[in-house]
């Protein structure tokens, strides 16, 4: 049980990283400090459910494997619209800053996700 409530935060903490990096970024991005939170509590929940949907979408209609590789990005998309939508804590306008926010928010949270263990969390749950 605490493993799972680590690596949900671990996935929380590494999703806020890649939205606040994106920010940064682009200009078309803009973010609520007072409602951030809701919005990547949004964004982990909207992943977490469109990944396994797509995935089995693109499986039952026998996509190739390429499409299959691409489907953490067509989640990050979707995931990303439905926070704009859904959330005041995040407004993305601009077709480039959607294409660029999508590819630095997977790519930023999937190295926050793989590295925040090893940033002591880790060795925190093996001596428990």
């Amino acid at each position: 049980m605490i493993r799972m409530l680590v690596r949900t935060v671990v996935v929380l903490l590494g999703n806020a990283v890649g939205l606040i990096v994106a920010s940064l970024a682009f200009d078309g991005i803009d973010i609520d400090v007072t409602s951030f939170v809701f919005a990547v509590i949004i964004f982990t929940v909207a992943f977490a459910i469109l990944t396994p949907f797509f995935a089995s979408v693109l499986r039952r209609n026998q996509s190739s494997s390429a499409a299959l590789g691409g489907v953490a990005l067509i989640s990050t998309l979707a995931a990303l619209v439905l926070t704009d939508i859904f959330s005041d804590g995040l407004s993305i306008s601009g077709i480039g800053t959607w294409i660029g926010a999508t590819v630095v928010v997977w790519l930023v949270s999937m190295i926050a996700i793989w590295i925040l263990p090893f940033l002591g969390l880790k060795k925190y749950l093996e001596n428990r």
